[in-house]
């Protein structure tokens, strides 16, 4: 089978590049760098069915010719930062909006058999009710979440204008190794740098907004079984726990594994963000037969322990 994985330097990306070269397909990455890194999928360079080409899915000359020839789409390639969007909305939108009608567009015209797409439980604002199900309302109080919304229903629309197997997925927040711990990096890993460098972790507000949290592990394999199932999916899917925790209770988790007695520092609350996010995968484990394999104890376990021995060298003296 021949895969392009489009943002396969980021976290999730990396791995599933990683999966389908050790399965014996030709897989192409694009990334353009902006949040991917080369540390992610440079021990996969040596392989001969693995192509790494730098670009951005908004150029269309660029993306047509690897489209043209391939057998399926991951389509990962976002501005994925809630924090960003507020600096840079405009940025936020035309990656995610237009870059993704952008691929919709060129898969359509070179009759790309199926096209797996990442969207995000961001959508759906903070929660009405929980768990979520897909038929929670699309709320997202920011750029981020308001652009893919956007990409969302342009999928969507595809599929039902044109017959195209698009399939949407929407993952709840993910964790594991490779993850991003600088900059706008995401919380577990935010946290665990700090820690693991004797520096309390920082927590915005009270640290009563409630998220839940899925283990690379799990979420590679709800790809995997995306692309195999058979049927076209019609309708949005979440891949979600349904387990939510405080934000103080993960960094609580996260200091008591990691061997440490630091307390958290409390600032000032983020602006526009969503108080709690807890998932309903009932229609996952009904198509799929997905559920999630590893709790929340044992994947901060696994990654702080990764982290340990491969986070270290590209730390920043943050003192």
């Amino acid at each position: 089978m021949r895969i392009l994985i489009t943002g396969g330097a980021g976290f999730v990306g990396s791995h599933l590049c990683e999966r389908y070269v050790k399965e014996g397909h030709t897989v192409l990455c694009v990334d353009n760098f902006l949040s991917g890194s080369l540390d992610n999928i440079k021990h996969l360079l040596d392989y001969h069915n693995f192509k790494l080409v730098k670009g951005d899915i908004r150029d269309k000359e660029l993306m047509g010719s690897l489209i043209n020839g391939v057998d399926v789409i991951f389509h990962l390639a976002a501005q994925i930062h809630v924090d960003r969007s507020y600096i840079e909305p405009e940025l936020t939108w035309d990656i995610n909006v237009h870059g993704t009608q952008n691929i919709l567009e060129l898969a359509r015209f070179y009759d790309v058999k199926r096209i797996i797409v990442s969207s995000s439980s961001e959508v759906y604002g903070t929660a009405l009710y929980v768990p979520m199900d897909e038929k929670h309302p699309l709320n997202a109080p920011h750029p981020y979440g308001a652009s893919k919304i956007a990409m969302d229903r342009m999928c969507a629309a595809y599929q039902k204008t044109y017959g195209m197997d698009v399939v949407i997925m929407r993952p709840f927040n993910i964790f594991g190794a490779r993850q991003r711990d600088i900059g706008y990096g995401a919380v577990i890993s935010l946290f665990t740098r700090r820690v693991l460098n004797g520096i309390p972790p920082i927590i915005y507000g009270d640290g009563s907004q409630r998220r839940e949290y899925t283990y690379i592990d799990d979420i590679v394999r709800a790809y995997d079984l995306v692309l195999k199932y058979p049927d076209l999916v019609h309708e949005p899917v979440n891949f979600a726990t349904g387990v939510d925790y405080s934000i103080k209770e993960l960094a609580e988790m996260i200091i008591e594994i990691s061997g440490s007695k630091l307390k958290p520092i409390y600032t000032n609350k983020r602006m526009a963000e969503v108080d709690r996010l807890c998932g309903d995968a009932t229609r996952a484990e009904q198509i799929y037969g997905w559920y999630p394999e590893i709790g929340i104890q044992e994947g901060l376990k696994r990654f702080i322990d990764w982290y340990r021995v491969y986070g270290f060298e590209r730390w920043l003296d943050i003192r």
